[in-house]
C-alpha cells in the first residue's frame, strides 16, 4: 500500500488539475453575481435582469458597465419608462471597450468616444450609441450621450470591481440622458405577429395561426408581458400539413401553442440559459415543454421526436422575439406513439415453433405502436435515435457528470503513469 501513495497522489493531482480545466466556463465574468456585493446598485442590478441585458453581459469578453446607484435609479424610473425604453438607457450604460480606473485618467488626448450596446442593438439612430468620455481638470472624467449636445451630465464616482482586461464596472454619477434612448418604443399590441411571420418566410404556420382563434388569442394575450415564437419556415410546415390536419381541435391548439413561450428571451439569453422551457400550452400535467441547447452560435430545440435549429431572427425586441426554425416542433404528448418506428412484418409463426417464439421477445419494439401516448416508462420501445433525444432532455448536469467520468479517468490514466 505504502508503495500506491505516490502514484494514487499522483493521481490525485491530476484529476484535481484536469477537473479544474473542465470547470471552466465560457463566461469570464457574471454580473448580477458582482453587482449583488454592492446593495447600492440593487435596482441598477434588478433592471439589467429584467430587460435581459445581464445575459448579454455575460457574452462578452470586453465590457464596462457604467453603473448607477439607486437614488439615480429612482430618479429615471419616476418618468415611468416603458421596459423597452429603460433597455435602451441602461444599453447606453454598456461600453464595448475596456476602462478601468488608471485608464480614464490616462485617455490618449483626453477624449475618447466609446461605442456602447445600444449601438450594437442597430437601433440607435446616427451617433446615439456613442458616449463621450473627457478626463477633466482635477482628477475628474466626465460621461455624456454624443448626441447631447456635448453636455458632460455624469462624471466618474469610483471603480466598483475590475478583472483586466475583461471586465471593468464604474459607477458614475447619474443616468446618461439621451433623447433617442429614451423615445418611446411602440406599444406590444402594435406589433403584428402574423405580418411579421408573413415577411421573412413563415406565412403558412402564420395564415394557420390566424385560422385558429383560441390559439391566436393566447399569443396576442401574452405580448405584454413578454412573447418568444419558434415559427417554423414554409418548407416545413407544408410538408408537415398533412399531420396537422389528423389532429383534433384541441391538438391544433396545442401544437401551434408550443411554438411559444410565455416571456422575452432574447438570442444572446438563449445561448446562456440551456434547459428545460415552458410553452404556451403548457398545462399541469401535460408539461409540453422542449429543452434549449447551444453550440456555439447554434440554438437547438430538442423535443423527443425532433431537433429543430434556430436558422433567423424575425424580430428581438422586448418584449418579442421571434425566430425561424428549420423544423416543426413535436410533443411527446401528441406525436411519442405516432413517432415510435412500426416493426416490419414478420411471418406468423407456429404453434410448435417455441424457439422462434422466444427470439421474438428480443423484439420489444413490436409493443411500441400499443403504448399511451402520455407513457414515459416505454424506454424499450425508443429507437436509438429516441435514446439520443431522450439525452438531450437530461439536464446540464448530467452532461457535466459524463465529461466529469471521462476527466476521471483520464487523471487515473496519468497516475497509472507516474508509477
Amino acid at each position: 500500500m505504502q508503495l500506491l501513495r505516490p502514484a494514487t497522489m499522483a493521481a490525485l493531482a491530476a484529476a484535481l488539475l484536469l477537473l479544474t480545466m473542465a470547470s471552466t466556463t465560457t463566461n469570464a465574468h457574471n454580473i448580477t453575481g458582482i453587482l449583488a456585493k454592492h446593495p447600492e446598485f440593487s435596482t441598477f442590478n434588478h433592471y439589467l435582469t429584467l430587460t435581459h441585458l445581464a445575459a448579454e453581459i455575460n457574452q462578452r469578453t470586453t465590457i464596462t458597465v457604467c453603473a448607477v446607484n439607486n437614488a439615480a435609479m429612482d430618479d429615471l424610473l419616476s418618468k415611468h419608462p416603458s421596459i423597452t425604453t429603460v433597455k435602451n438607457i441602461l444599453s447606453l450604460h454598456v461600453l464595448l471597450d475596456y476602462f478601468g480606473a488608471k485608464k480614464l485618467h490616462q485617455i490618449t488626448n483626453g477624449t475618447a468616444l466609446a461605442a456602447t450596446m445600444y449601438q450594437a442593438t442597430g437601433t440607435a439612430p446616427g451617433s446615439a450609441g456613442f458616449v463621450n468620455i473627457t478626463d477633466l481638470r482635477g482628477g475628474k472624467v466626465g460621461f455624456g450621450a454624443e448626441n447631447n449636445d456635448g453636455t458632460l451630465s455624469a462624471s466618474f464616482v469610483k471603480s466598483v470591481e475590475e478583472i483586466p482586461y475583461n471586465i471593468s464596472i464604474i459607477q458614475i454619477s447619474k443616468v446618461l440622458p439621451s433623447a433617442a434612448a429614451e423615445a418611446p418604443a411602440p406599444a406590444p399590441a402594435q406589433q403584428n405577429l402574423t405580418a411579421i411571420m408573413s415577411k421573412h418566410g413563415c406565412k403558412i404556420f402564420a395564415d394557420t395561426l390566424s385560422a385558429t382563434p383560441d390559439a391566436y388569442s393566447t399569443f396576442t394575450d401574452n405580448l405584454d408581458g413578454g412573447l418568444t415564437v419558434f415559427c417554423p419556415v414554409d418548407d416545413a410546415f407544408k410538408a408537415f400539413l398533412p399531420k396537422f390536419k389528423n389532429l383534433t381541435a384541441a391538438g391544433k391548439v396545442s401544437l401551434l401553442e408550443f411554438h411559444a413561450v410565455p416571456v422575452y428571451q432574447s438570442i444572446a439569453t438563449l445561448k446562456s440559459s440551456n434547459g428545460v422551457q415552458n410553452t404556451l400550452a403548457t398545462d399541469g400535467a401535460n408539461k409540453y415543454d422542449f429543452t434549449v441547447q447551444n453550440d456555439g452560435d447554434k440554438v437547438t430545440l430538442k423535443t423527443r421526436g425532433v431537433t429543430a435549429r434556430i436558422i433567423d431572427t424575425l424580430i428581438d425586441e422586448q418584449p418579442l422575439a421571434i425566430f425561424a426554425i428549420d423544423k416543426v416542433l413535436l410533443p411527446k404528448e401528441l406525436f411519442k406513439a405516432a413517432e415510435a418506428p412500426s416493426p416490419a412484418p414478420a411471418p406468423e409463426p407456429s404453434a410448435a415453433d417455441a424457439p422462434k417464439a422466444a427470439k421474438k421477445k428480443k423484439k420489444p419494439k413490436t409493443k411500441a405502436a400499443d403504448a399511451p401516448a402520455d407513457d414515459s416508462s416505454d424506454a424499450p420501445a425508443d429507437s436509438p435515435d429516441d435514446a439520443a433525444d431522450q439525452t438531450a432532455d437530461d439536464s446540464n448536469g448530467a452532461v457535466r457528470f459524463d465529461g466529469g467520468g471521462v476527466v476521471m479517468g483520464l487523471a487515473l490514466m496519468v497516475g497509472f503513469l507516474l508509477l
